[in-house]
């Protein structure tokens, strides 16, 4: 069972200071205020570990994938093939972050990978400023936490730019107009890229126009919906159009093909497998149409709107439990390297009414 801290509950006031306005709705509330999770320092060490293990296993997969015309098992559009090639050449080191889902590493549980968040991450905001505000606000330090996003993303943002431009280019950042979360997803990345000096401007996705002079582009859109985007001539996307390659959980049965023998990765296949597993679309989120199956029954699922997806078959591992019977999964962020640790806790399958949790090393 994991282990917690118990702190003072942070005033909200100072939550929607920093653009933090979606902690709670009419249902429930979405941060845990009053613990963290406590963890050691071998365990956050295993995180760091795992997330830069795996993300050297989705290189060497995306590789194969293209190298071998693997485009349509991972059900990618076919209009979008060409730029993930090109993107793979060109763009290589502009995937600025990432977060990886894993079960395990606390409470005794091997770490294993869920799936890879690596096109349009969320739990930024949360992860980069909200869990260190909960420390600060009750007197605990900094370095008592697995905690090097704004660092590493900010640092990224510099190199990606040195590597094309020097130091001061223009980066466009959008998302669609009408979800707060995205916005302030976006304007923290914004930040990020003006604190090393980055010209940038914001807009709303619907009114983007490439056609200005800009070096960079990052949307907070799902690139699987994108099928008709060409981007300007001149102008490189953040994350690029290969993130989809890691994005699709078609990848999981790639990575097992690849690397069987690997502590971090479940048994997963194209198609269905014994025993209990876990059915997945290539594309989703939010925990939308995941089913898990025990010997032919179907034991617990959710609806959504990825039913149009091929679908993969995870073998189903254990998550972390408390006392309640809650479940536990971590998020590992990565940028240049793994970063930063943060946690949501819900029911078996988790959604969009899970919690998120900090933790304390």
């Amino acid at each position: 069972m994991p282990t917690f801290v118990d702190i003072k509950p942070i005033d909200t006031d100072a939550l929607e200071r920093v653009g933090f306005s979606w902690f709670n709705d009419e249902h429930s509330e979405y941060l845990v205020k009053e613990s963290l999770i406590k963890i050691t320092e071998d365990e956050a060490r295993a995180y760091y570990d795992a997330a830069n293990s795996l993300y050297e296993m989705y290189e060497e997969a995306a590789e194969y994938v293209i190298k071998n015309d693997l485009f349509d098992a991972l059900d990618i559009p076919n209009t979008l093939i060409e730029q993930i090639k090109n993107s793979w050449k060109y763009e290589r080191e502009n995937h600025l972050y990432g977060r990886f889902d894993l079960s395990g590493g606390i409470d005794g549980l091997p770490i294993k990978l869920i799936e890879f968040n690596a096109d349009t991450p969320t739990l930024l905001v949360e992860s980069t400023l909200v869990q260190l505000m909960l420390l600060e606000d009750n007197c605990l330090t900094h370095n008592t936490q697995f905690n090097n996003i704004y660092e590493n993303v900010s640092r990224k943002f510099k190199k990606i730019s040195e590597s094309k431009k020097g130091a001061f280019s223009r980066l466009l950042f959008a998302c669609v107009n009408g979800n707060d979360e995205e916005k302030q997803t976006v304007k923290l990345l914004e930040k990020m890229a003006k604190d090393v000096g980055l010209v940038t401007e914001f807009s709303y996705l619907e009114d983007v126009d490439l056609q200005r002079e800009y070096e960079f582009f990052f949307k907070l859109y799902p690139w699987e919906d994108m099928e008709d985007f060409q981007a300007e001539e001149g102008v490189s996307m953040l994350n690029p159009a290969y993130t989809l390659l890691y994005q699709s959980k078609g990848m999981l049965a790639i990575l097992y093909e690849l690397f069987p023998t690997s502590p971090y990765l479940l048994e997963t296949d194209f198609c269905e497998i014994k025993g209990k597993y876990v059915k997945k679309t290539m594309f989703g989120r939010e925990g939308a149409n995941i089913e898990i199956h025990e010997n032919g029954k179907l034991l617990n699922a959710r609806d959504g709107v990825y039913g149009d997806y091929k679908s993969i078959y995870q073998r189903y591992t254990q998550f972390s439990k408390d006392g309640d019977g809650v479940y536990y999964q971590a998020g590992v962020f990565y940028s240049d390297g793994a970063c930063g640790l943060g946690f949501r806790r819900g029911s078996e399958i988790l959604d969009n009414a899970s919690q998120f949790i900090g933790h304390i090393i």
